[in-house]
């Protein structure tokens, strides 16, 4: 490392120490001086300390090539970051005997600051910098996480705790192979919508909670809808079944996602082969324009309807297993579809892309634009995402009907109906004139 980099190293280094010890120096900045155990003057050392002392342990002879420490670098390290913690718990600890407190906040900080600090001369400086960002605005959060533990309810803690190890634990050590015939589903893949259908609900859960019935439900329709419609249609029709919140406003946050799910295929129709948007952009845009029409007429005229459920609001963020037993059960959808498109082949690609859009209209999309125009003409691979899209959006009528209450299933039928009309009409035009 030359002298250039160093300097530059241990200058982030000093930062860091900089910016933990301006959070924690203007939180003390009240006390009287010699009352506190480390400001931001503190801070700032102790990051250069830890970077100083980084640079020392690399400096030290090597066993062999690499910029590693050696085990004598390695263990002057260990001892000054030992040495610094004993310290900085110490005189954390005669502080909080003076104020009659007790915290480790002052002392953790401090030991991360000089570890920060070194790792921004032995690692990636990138790395150590964003870390302190994250360090310095956890400290600056300190009233507003206690005020949200303080609100968080029993329910609201374990869905989190449920959410994140699905994701963090239990996604990793799965299977990320096919499993079953018609090359057999990912078991990861499943487990991955499982964890989107409990994070939309969970999203509509916290932003009915914060923003309101008719607010909440609407942005997180509009998040659900970026990544699966599906997923919200479900949510809402457990609550409508429920009693939680008023139907047609469950039933305008499902028109929401399904408008967001037509912009999102045609998104992915511009990315991938834009010049099929001229063919389908028609339909999904009408589509589109007649689910965003049901949407705001349900969101005004909801508003009375909406009265006697303002008291209620959702009461579990999401149910574990009924998420988890959906997922299996689009899992057995996608072996159908694979199941369908082997029986048909090319030639069946409507066919297949109407089952399997039962399930994902994504991955339909992507499969209909790789094969043309190899195995597919435009008209074919431009009829089978329509296909696809249509099929999505008569299920989100049969979930409504299977789950949610009966004017939630009607609305359903009518959004349907309204866009599949819109969308085929514009599809009829588009072909008579456009297509090739």
């Amino acid at each position: 490392m030359d002298i250039s980099e160093l300097s530059s190293r241990l200058g982030v280094a000093l930062g860091i120490g900089l910016l933990i010890g301006l959070e924690r120096g203007w939180r003390t900045r009240e006390a009287e001086p010699g009352s506190r155990a480390a400001g931001i003057r503190t801070f700032a050392i102790s990051g250069l300390l830890g970077g100083l002392s980084a640079a020392l342990a690399q400096a030290l002879p090597k066993q062999g090539l690499g910029e590693a420490p050696s085990v004598a670098g390695g263990i002057v390290l260990g001892v000054a970051f030992a040495a610094y913690s004993v310290v900085i718990t110490l005189f954390s600890r005669d502080e909080n005997r003076a104020a009659g407190s007790l915290s480790a906040t002052t002392a953790i900080a401090g030991m991360l600051t000089f570890a920060l600090g070194a790792y921004a001369l032995l690692g990636d400086i990138r790395i150590a910098a964003g870390a302190a960002v994250a360090t310095a605005a956890l400290l600056a959060s300190r009233e507003k996480l206690h005020g949200w533990v303080e609100k968080i309810t029993w329910a609201e803690l374990r869905s989190v705790l449920v959410l994140l190890a699905m994701t963090f634990i239990a996604l990793p050590i799965l299977p990320n192979e096919p499993l079953g015939p018609f090359g057999g589903v990912n078991p990861r893949e499943v487990w991955i919508i499982a964890i989107v259908l409990a994070s939309v609900s969970f999203v509509g859960y916290v932003a009915v909670k914060y923003f309101g019935m008719r607010r909440g439900l609407l942005l997180a329709a509009v998040a659900g809808g970026l990544a699966s419609s599906t997923a919200v249609t479900i949510t809402n029709a457990r609550h409508a079944a429920a009693g939680e919140g008023a139907p047609r406003l469950l039933a305008a946050g499902v028109a929401i996602a399904s408008a967001v799910m037509f912009l999102r295929v045609a998104g992915i129709v511009a990315v991938l082969k834009p010049e099929l948007l001229v063919l389908v952009g028609p339909a999904l845009l009408a589509a589109v324009l007649a689910a965003v029409g049901f949407a705001v007429g349900w969101t005004i005229w909801g508003q009375t309807d909406s009265r006697k459920y303002r008291s209620g609001g959702f009461r579990n963020p999401f149910d574990f297993f009924s998420v988890v037993g959906f997922a299996v059960f689009l899992g057995a959808i996608i072996v159908l579809s694979r199941a369908v498109a082997e029986t048909f082949g090319a030639a069946g690609a409507v066919a297949g892309a109407i089952v399997v859009g039962l399930a994902d209209v994504d991955a339909v999309t992507v499969s209909m634009l790789r094969l043309t125009p190899d195995n597919l003409s435009r008209a074919q691979a431009v009829s089978a995402i329509l296909a696809a899209v249509a099929s999505d959006t008569v299920s989100k009528v049969a979930i409504g009907a299977a789950i949610g209450r009966r004017w939630f299933a009607a609305d359903l039928a009518a959004m349907a109906l309204g866009s599949l009309t819109a969308g085929g009409a514009a599809a009829w035009l588009t072909f008579v004139f456009l297509a090739d």
